[in-house]
């Protein structure tokens, strides 16, 4: 495909990475540089001839530099479309030379949200130079290559060296052009109607009349939930999490692995011991704390060993060599961890199709959560065991006598483990170990049932912990029949009394949070 050669580029960076060997790279090459600003006092001072943009367009920079661009001289230049005859003729008359480049990165306005600057200063970062002449070049891309990263500098360079950008490389960076000023506007536009301009509505709830985001495909799966279905992984510019983990190792990930793989991470990370999540379709097999994370996994695998099989498995901590072997011994799909000890890698990386995820820890989360539905989305703050209720400092004691140390750990244990659980969730824990999980059914008893039986014996003298409210004695009833000897719960139902007396009857201590943790 036939190039077109670069002679005049106009470079106009906020990010100034790499500047100086891009413009000594493109003075080599013969290309002419019209250049703004700041930008072109650096260059200036690199040694490398630059023209100031004022004195192409024979007006100065003004109003503290929000005015520099805008000019026929500067936009005329970028959008004449030179396979245009009339375009040819009319930039000749008017005496403007046209541009082959455009390189130009925006004012830092995500940046200075994030840094907790005041909207004064946050509204000084809306760039507005910048977007016209990024859209200007990309809309002409059939005359001029627009360049917004500094990463791709290398790759620009050796266009230039080489005659030029084919057509087909001059589309590809207009469309990331356009991704880039759409993400740009898209923060502003979002920030600008929830904090500087929000609507009375969005003063009352804190929900903004516009919300808006963008993810940027990271990789193309082999197919979603399903092999008849298409699928892909996007992340989140700026984001830290699972969609950012790197693989160490294995087969390629699928769409499953990393829903999965997104649920143990979670729910590993709700403790701040050692702690192992197990998870099988979103659910846990088993959730346990340790003295170190190998103890952490054999407690949580001991949980429910059959459904064990073929999981997905979060750390905590790195994999240490010990945890590395007792994974090794069990068909697992995924291991993601923080880190991997060497001696690890080279016990797991000996199973050829185990998918090993190295992912940083998690900054926190995202506070809001989007859920898509038919014809728009759901939002709503992330939920997190840091509600008043989620202390057991301060949960109320309703029925039993109060419990001892040992005992109350055990119920703070089964609480936090209890988030991770698709309602309707029952989680029967001891010793800091899950030992029987009811989840996803469609009526709390059965789910109780569905816990007590995981556990067997063991559920006797554990401890229970329930996402919500029992709504009638039964579900209390069948933990009691099973041997349990504590349960906490949210409580707010009407029958409250009736499942307090059942408590009392069966001699279980029994504790109210006042905070629910469902998870559909």
């Amino acid at each position: 495909m036939t190039k077109l050669a670069i002679r005049r580029a106009l470079i106009s960076v906020y990010d100034k990475t790499c500047l100086e060997e891009l413009a000594r790279g493109l003075r080599g090459a013969g290309v002419e540089i019209v250049s703004t600003g700041t930008t072109a006092a650096r260059i200036a001072q690199a040694g490398v001839p630059v023209t100031a943009v004022e004195d192409l367009t024979g007006f100065p920079e003004c109003l503290d530099g929000r005015v520099k661009t805008l000019h026929p001289g500067v936009h005329a230049g970028l959008l004449a479309d030179l396979g245009n005859p009339g375009h040819r003729a009319q930039i000749e008359d008017l005496g403007i030379e046209p541009f082959g480049l455009l390189v130009s990165n925006l004012y830092p306005f995500e940046a200075a949200v994030a840094s907790g600057a005041g909207p004064g200063e946050c509204v000084e970062q809306i760039d507005i130079g910048g977007p016209a002449m990024v859209r200007a070049a990309a809309k002409n891309h059939a005359s001029v290559a627009v360049v917004t990263d500094p990463a791709a500098y290398p790759e620009l360079l050796a266009a230039v060296r080489a005659g030029g950008f084919t057509l087909e490389a001059r589309r590809r960076l207009a469309a990331a052009a356009f991704a880039h000023t759409a993400a740009y506007d898209t923060a502003v536009s979002s920030w600008f109607a929830s904090v500087y301009a929000p609507d009375e509505t969005a003063r009352d709830t804190g929900w903004p009349a516009v919300a808006g985001a963008q993810w940027r495909r990271r990789q193309v799966l082999r197919y979603g939930e399903n092999p008849h279905q298409r699928a892909a992984l996007y992340e989140s510019p700026g984001g830290a999490g699972v969609a950012q983990a790197r693989q160490l190792h294995g087969k390629e990930m699928s769409y499953n692995n990393y829903v999965d793989a997104d649920a143990a991470w979670r729910a590993a990370w709700d403790f701040a011991p050692p702690c192992v999540a197990i998870i099988k379709h979103t659910n846990p097999c088993g959730i346990a704390i340790g003295a170190d994370i190998a103890e952490a996994h054999r407690k949580a695998h001991a949980c429910d060993p059959l459904s064990a099989f073929g999981g997905i498995i979060a750390a905590n901590r790195p994999v240490t060599e010990a945890l590395a072997s007792q994974i090794a011994e069990i068909l697992t799909e995924v291991v993601v961890a923080p880190a991997f000890e060497e001696a690890a890698l080279d016990v797991l990386t000996a199973r050829k199709n185990l998918r090993l995820l190295r992912c940083a820890p998690p900054a926190g989360g995202p506070a809001v959560e989007w859920r898509p539905v038919t014809g728009g989305m759901l939002m709503q703050s992330a939920d997190r065991i840091d509600a008043p209720g989620d202390d057991p400092a301060g949960w109320e004691l309703r029925a039993g006598s109060p419990a001892g140390a040992g005992v109350l750990a055990d119920l703070a244990f089964a609480w936090r483990a209890c988030r991770a659980v698709k309602s309707n969730a029952i989680v029967l824990a001891a010793g800091g170990a899950t030992v029987g999980i009811g989840m996803g059914q469609v009526n709390r008893v059965d789910s109780a049932r569905l816990a007590a039986s995981r556990a067997g014996e063991r559920a006797r003298g554990a401890v229970a912990a329930s996402d919500a409210y029992f709504p009638f004695p039964d579900g209390l009833e069948a933990l009691a029949g099973a041997g349990v000897r504590a349960v906490v719960e949210p409580g707010g139902s009407i029958r409250d009394g009736a499942v307090i007396a059942s408590a009392d009857a069966a001699g279980i201590s029994l504790y109210f949070t006042g905070t629910r943790h469902f998870f559909h």
